[in-house]
C-alpha cells in the first residue's frame, strides 16, 4: 500500500518550503498529499502544489481522528506547535488506528527546536551533543530548565517519543536551529530567529549582544533544512528503516557560528539601511534589554532566550540517510545582507 501524507503548517516558513519542494523531489511513489488549511485562500494555495486541502480543528481530538482515519493518512509532518503536546498525542493515536486498519507502518514527524538542546534547557554544552547519541532521549528526559515554557517543550519531545512507542507509531523529532534564507512557500517567507535580531535592533536602535562570552549556535539554510525533511520521507517511502523513537532525533545543521559574528554581519546591513545608528555590537545593559524586550513583546528576562545562548547540538543522524548540506555554516554571514533586506521588506507588509 502507498502512503498518504499530511503536511501541517503549510502556510509557514518551514512547512511552506517543504510543500513547495515535495513535487520536484523525485520521491518514490506515494498516494495522496494533503495539507492542513484554515481558509479558502490557503486551500487554493496548497492546490498549486498538488496537495488536497483538509480543514479541521487541531484542538478537537475527534476531528483529528476523523481526518486521519477517513483519509488513511500514514505520514504526518507536524509543524504547528512545538510547545504543547495535546494535538500531537491525538494525531499519534489516530495514526495507530490507521495502522491497525491497514497493517501499514505509520509515521509522525514532530518539529521541535534547538533551544531545547541548549544552555537554556539544561542540555550539556561543555561538549558536542550529537543528534545520534543513543542516550539523547534519557539526557532530554533528565533536563530541568528554569523557564517553564522550555520545560514544556522538552516534555513534548519526550511525550511524542513515548506515545509513539506506546501506540506502535514511528516518531521522529525534527530539530530546526537558526534557519535562514527566503522561504519558498505561499505564506511566510522569513525565519523566526534572524527576524528576532532585526526586530530587537529596530527597537533598541543598535545591535546588542546578550552573552558575556562568545557562544555559538547551529545554523542551516532553509533549503538544507527542507532537504532533511525530504530525505527522511524518501527513506520512509522506500520501505527503509530510518532511526525513529528514542533513536529518531534529526538536527538540520551544516555547523555552527558564533552569535557575535552573526550580530556583526547583520549590524553592518542594518546600519547601511539606517535602521541602527552604529554598526558596532556591544553588550546589552538593562536599558537596552528593556527596549529589546518591548520590541520583541517578551519580558526582559526572555530576551537572551530569543537572541543568544550556547547550543552544541551536532548533526550526525541525517548523514546516515544520505543528507548532506549544500551551504557551509559561514554562508549565513555571507547572506546576511540579503536576509536583512528580506526581513525589512516583509515586516513592512
Amino acid at each position: 500500500m502507498s502512503h498518504n501524507i499530511l503536511v501541517t503548517g503549510a502556510s509557514g516558513y518551514l512547512g511552506g518550503t517543504l510543500l513547495a519542494r515535495l513535487g520536484a523531489a523525485n520521491l518514490p511513489p506515494y498516494g495522496k498529499l494533503y495539507a492542513l488549511v484554515r481558509t479558502d485562500e490557503q486551500a487554493k494555495a496548497v492546490a498549486q502544489y498538488g496537495a488536497e486541502p483538509l480543514r479541521f480543528d487541531t484542538r478537537d481530538e475527534n476531528a483529528i481522528r476523523a481526518a486521519v482515519i477517513e483519509n488513511n493518512i500514514t505520514v504526518i509532518y507536524y509543524l504547528i506547535d512545538a510547545i504543547y503536546s495535546t494535538a500531537q498525542t491525538s494525531f499519534i493515536k489516530a495514526l495507530a488506528e490507521v495502522k491497525e486498519k491497514t497493517g501499514q507502518e505509520v509515521h509522525f514527524l514532530h518539529t521541535s527546536g534547538a533551544k531545547v538542546f541548549s544552555s537554556f534547557a539544561g542540555a550539556p554544552t561543555d561538549r558536542p551533543l550529537s543528534d545520534a547519541d543513543p542516550q539523547l532521549y534519557d539526557i532530554q528526559k533528565s533536563q530541568r530548565p528554569a523557564i517553564g515554557l522550555v520545560q514544556e517543550t522538552i516534555n513534548t519531545n519526550c511525550t511524542v517519543v513515548e506515545q509513539g512507542e506506546k501506540n506502535g507509531v514511528r516518531s521522529y523529532v525534527f530539530v530546526p536551529c537558526i534557519v535562514y534564507g527566503k522561504g519558498e512557500g505561499f505564506g511566510n517567507p522569513i525565519s523566526i530567529q534572524t527576524v528576532e535580531v532585526v526586530r530587537a535592533a529596530k527597537g533598541a536602535k543598535r545591535v546588542y549582544r546578550v552573552d558575556g562570552d562568545r557562544p555559538a549556535w547551529p545554523v542551516c539554510h532553509v533549503v538544507d533544512n527542507t532537504n532533511l525533511y525530504i530525505e527522511l520521507l524518501r527513506r520512509i517511502l522506500s520501505g527503509e528503516n530510518p532511526g525513529y523513537g528514542k533513536n529518531g532525533y534529526y538536527l538540520a545543521a551544516s555547523g555552527s557560528v558564533a552569535w557575535d559574528d552573526l550580530y556583526s554581519a547583520m549590524a553592518k546591513s542594518l546600519a547601511k539601511r539606517n535602521v541602527v545608528t552604529d554598526d558596532s555590537v556591544v553588550l546589552a545593559d538593562d536599558e537596552a534589554l528593556e527596549k529589546m524586550a518591548s520590541a520583541l513583546g517578551v519580558p526582559k528576562d526572555f530576551v537572551p532566550l530569543s537572541l543568544g545562548g550556547r547550543c552544541t547540538f551536532t548533526a550526525d543522524r541525517g548523514k546516515t540517510i544520505g543528507w548532506n548540506p549544500i551551504y557551509a555554516p559561514e554562508h549565513i554571514l555571507e547572506a546576511s545582507d540579503a536576509e536583512v533586506e528580506l526581513i525589512l521588506e516583509t515586516l513592512k507588509d
